[in-house]
């Protein structure tokens, strides 16, 4: 799963998800893409059930560019645990998402067997998403 190598760590805040995505809205390596339409929080394992949604349903075939990174960390207290204590521990990573952003992208397969296994990568995701192509 994607996690950060190295961090100057600190326990971060959860910050804001207003507004549309102003980079990574179009796309820039392959034919076909996947764009949020609602803003959220994608964790890491999130994005490593839908890459391997959509490799499967490509038979290896094509390049998949993953454009999102869970670089920020969450964190949770522990469960039965009573209120006050500070800030729990880390949990694991997310990848903050914005209406516009462009998640994955894809290349080398026909538009129809794109379009499918888009759809099934989206499935694996907490947001919605939408099929887009490149402007010819």
């Amino acid at each position: 799963m994607l996690a950060p190598k190295k961090v100057k760590w600190r326990k971060t805040q959860r910050g804001r998800m207003c507004g549309l995505a102003t980079r990574q809205t179009t796309i820039s390596f392959g034919e076909y893409g996947l764009q949020a339409v609602q803003p959220g929080w994608i964790d890491s394992r999130q994005i490593e059930a839908a890459r391997i949604a959509m490799t499967r349903f490509v038979k290896r075939g094509g390049k998949i560019w993953i454009r999102i990174f869970p670089d920020k960390p969450y964190t949770k207290h522990p469960a039965e645990s009573r209120m006050g204590k500070g800030k729990g521990a880390p949990e694991g990573w997310v990848a903050v998402v914005r209406p516009g952003t462009v998640m994955f992208e894809m290349a080398g397969v026909k538009v129809d067997i794109a379009k499918e296994a888009l759809r099934l990568a989206a499935q694996k995701l907490p947001i919605k998403a939408r099929f887009i192509e490149i402007e010819k």
